[in-house]
């Protein structure tokens, strides 16, 4: 038994001990404190594998605009903003891989991640630039909608049910889960209540806002028994994740406003009437000069802002953007409902005029890009009723009277049809 004695620890030579058991293997031992090292270097050996294609393949900032260019039309500044900040995010990511397993030799500081708060009106196009960037990038991302989360312990989704969704879309492996994007969708609605006599709690407002600091900022998040069966009780680092939070923020230009256009106190001659200021400081543009005092105004509270450094407005779309939307992406609307009339072997035409009219349908529902597909669906759900059953149409033409007006769309025949039609 004096073997027992001498027992050590084949890697760092660690003294069998009362307060340092060991493991035996076949040739060996190992202490715990070992084990524990083993687990982190082999973590980081998978991280490491999972990084290495999305990030062999990392496009340049320039690289991402152009691809976002494709998908989603106007928004340069918002665009430019966001391919600078994912490319660091991921190059920081790169830098952190190599390092796995570094000496004390390696650099003394750690760069720390950067998320994203977008701004602008609804149906600007926020939504569809944070999946668009997922997919440029490939990494897995998913969609939180704000307005579903309660602080811990009430009624509704907790924040963690957050990283639960974006282990789904990592088909469960976490490696690939922890460098992923997530967007938090109805941010603006977790605005703090205003304060009354009533000492009641705000916890889906203030409460969501403090539970969701540690998951922004980065922390070792377990999965609680809400999750999906199999998962819980899994924890995943969100160090290395993208947040991507935004919103329309309604009720914000009110105080930016305030901010940018002081209260005018002249009387007399000197006093500047109201329509008068008006022309001096059109309204446009005014998301851009958003601060985050204007954002702490609004309800959210300075820790929660401080986590998203990266600011950036989206700007109200128009109508030449809006026709825009409908013709040139590669998704456009207008491509996807000539796709389905093909199937049924007829060209689907729009007038210039009649796509204008369209924009201008959308603009005045006040629901910007996402409100084109209800005036589309309106607009051709009487022929995409009535084709399957037509013999002959060759083309359908869809003219400004049928938009504004509401007039049939003009069905033009192949020329053995129209013949027969005038035979008969």
């Amino acid at each position: 038994m004096n073997d027992d004695t001498v027992m050590q620890c084949s890697f760092c030579r660690q003294v069998r001990s009362s307060e340092a058991p060991l493991i035996a293997g076949m040739d060996g031992h190992i202490c715990e404190s070992c084990v524990r090292l083993a687990s982190q270097v082999i973590d980081s050996w998978g991280r490491k594998r999972a990084l290495s294609e999305p990030l062999e393949n990392l496009p340049v900032p320039k690289e991402i605009k152009r691809r976002l260019d494709e998908f989603v039309i106007g928004q340069d500044s918002a665009k430019l903003t966001l391919s600078v900040a994912v490319y660091n995010h991921f190059k920081r990511m790169q830098a952190g891989a190599d390092s796995a397993g570094a000496t004390m030799t390696a650099e003394p500081f750690e760069v720390e991640k950067s998320n994203i708060l977008l701004l602008g009106p609804s149906g600007t196009g926020k939504t569809l630039l944070a999946s668009t960037l997922a997919k440029i990038v490939g990494v897995p991302f998913a969609i939180a909608d704000a307005t579903t989360l309660t602080q811990a312990g009430y009624v509704g989704e907790d924040v963690d049910s957050i990283i639960a969704r974006l282990l789904d879309a990592a088909d469960g492996n976490r490696e690939r889960a922890e460098w992923g994007i997530v967007y938090i969708d109805e941010i603006d609605k977790l605005a703090r209540a205003v304060e009354s006599a009533h000492a009641t709690r705000d916890v889906s407002g203030e409460g969501v806002q403090q539970a969701l600091l540690k998951l922004v900022e980065g922390a070792q998040i377990k999965l609680s028994e809400r999750s999906r069966k199999g998962d819980e009780g899994r924890t995943i680092d969100t160090r290395n994740v993208l947040f991507i939070a935004g919103e329309a923020f309604v009720g914000l230009e009110a105080i930016l406003e305030r901010r940018l256009r002081p209260v005018n106190r002249d009387i007399g001659f000197h006093r500047v009437r109201e329509e008068d200021k008006d022309d001096q400081a059109p309204d446009t543009g005014l998301y851009e000069q958003t601060r985050a005092e204007d954002l702490r105004h609004f309800g959210l509270i300075p820790e929660f802002i401080g986590r998203f450094p990266v600011i950036t407005a989206l700007e109200a779309l128009d109508e030449e953007a809006l026709v825009r939307i409908l013709t040139e992406p590669k998704n456009a609307l207008v491509k996807q409902y000539q796709h389905l009339f093909r199937f049924e072997d007829v060209e689907l035409e729009f007038d210039d005029k009649a796509l204008s009219a369209i924009a201008c349908d959308a603009i005045e529902a006040g629901t910007g890009a996402r409100g084109l597909r209800g005036v589309m669906e309106r607009l051709l759900k009487q022929a995409m009723f009535e084709l399957p059953s037509e013999d002959g149409v060759e083309r359908c033409r869809v003219t400004v009277e049928a938009v504004k007006e509401g007039e049939a769309l003009v069905y033009e025949y192949r020329a053995k049809a129209a013949e027969e039609a005038s035979a008969n």
